[in-house]
């Protein structure tokens, strides 16, 4: 058992060294700044920004799996602002219990997931057709459901979600865990996980295997919605509201961890670990930039430098491969 976990963590470490590196060399960066090296590294600072990470790896457990499999998911914050408006509405309009509301918050995305999922493994629409209509169609309702105006509550423990702590760490850093657990075991320990690899490396080749690529094509997208609708609900706690402009452009950030994680564009590679490594990287690069008093037009530019150099070193490795 020993020997196993070592190979698989020298497997990992090998795998995503790069990365790795990348990580290491941003944190000594910004711990020896001199603008930065007081605040970047202390406790307050450190569980700062896994709380801002962790809506983001919500989010990125369920594109990688999409983006493994072919595909790309664009609704993601959309469904972050509706489920987020719609589950915080349940308990100031509604009444309903804190528990309840959670779970119908969490169902919104799943619906919408599914949905997705539907279309997708039914038709041969493109899946980034499909998820920008559903992303401007759930952006919509989340504006007819509010008008336009957050929809607040300030209970305790409606708060306890997003801001709350168990011990010394955030709720939303144990919730995290859990996700990441339950993530990685689909990936890597059952059979959806194995199809996932199949389908998104060649299509054809895992239909004539017998695999079945459309129910794999609509539980990828389910579980994405789970996660939106997961990530939607603890932002929501975390504002004290649920906001329609909640998860403007946090697709583009899940979309960036996964891919500067080493998941390829072109599906079939990938893994959970480098995507909390991506994330991590993403976080830690949000986080230092704010410190460092970045204009906030420059921190695009940043990052979306860093999601090109991200495309251009897998297009190297797949040109690599097939030479």
């Amino acid at each position: 058992m020993l020997v196993k976990i070592r190979t698989e963590a020298e497997i990992f470490m090998r795998r995503n060294l790069g990365i790795i590196l990348a990580l290491l060399i941003l944190c000594i960066i910004m711990s020896v700044n001199p603008i930065t090296r007081n605040t970047f590294l202390t406790e307050r600072n450190v569980f700062n920004v896994l709380r801002q990470i962790s809506s983001n790896l919500y989010l990125a457990c369920g594109m990688t799996m999409v983006i493994i499999l072919g595909g790309i998911d664009l609704s993601v914050g959309s469904i972050i602002a509706l489920s987020g408006c719609i589950s915080a509405g349940c308990v100031v309009r509604y009444n309903m219990p804190i528990g309840a509301a959670i779970v119908v918050g969490i169902l919104v995305g799943l619906c919408i997931g599914m949905f997705n999922g539907l279309v997708i493994s039914k038709t041969t629409i493109p899946p980034f057709i499909v998820t920008l209509a559903t992303m401007n169609i759930a952006k919509g309702f989340a504006y007819v459901y509010t008008g336009g105006s957050p929809v607040r509550v300030v209970t305790r423990e409606w708060q306890f979600l997003g801001a709350g702590h168990i011990g010394i760490v955030p709720t939303p850093v144990v919730i995290l865990v859990i996700v990441l657990i339950v993530t990685g075991l689909i990936m890597n320990s059952t059979k959806i996980g194995r199809h996932i690899y199949a389908v998104g490396g060649n299509m054809q080749a895992a239909a004539f295997s017998g695999i079945n690529v459309a129910k794999t094509k609509f539980l990828v997208h389910a579980y994405s919605g789970i996660m939106a609708g997961l990530a939607g609900v603890v932002l929501a706690s975390r504002m004290y509201s649920g906001q329609p402009t909640a998860g403007d452009g946090a697709e583009m950030d899940a979309i960036a961890a996964v891919v500067v994680g080493g998941t390829s564009m072109s599906g079939g590679t990938g893994t959970i670990g480098g995507t909390i490594i991506g994330a991590l990287i993403i976080g830690v690069l949000n986080n230092g930039l704010n410190l460092l008093n970045v204009n906030s037009f420059w921190q695009f530019v940043v990052k979306g430098s860093v999601i090109l150099l991200a495309v251009f070193v897998d297009y190297l490795k797949n040109k690599n491969s097939k030479q």
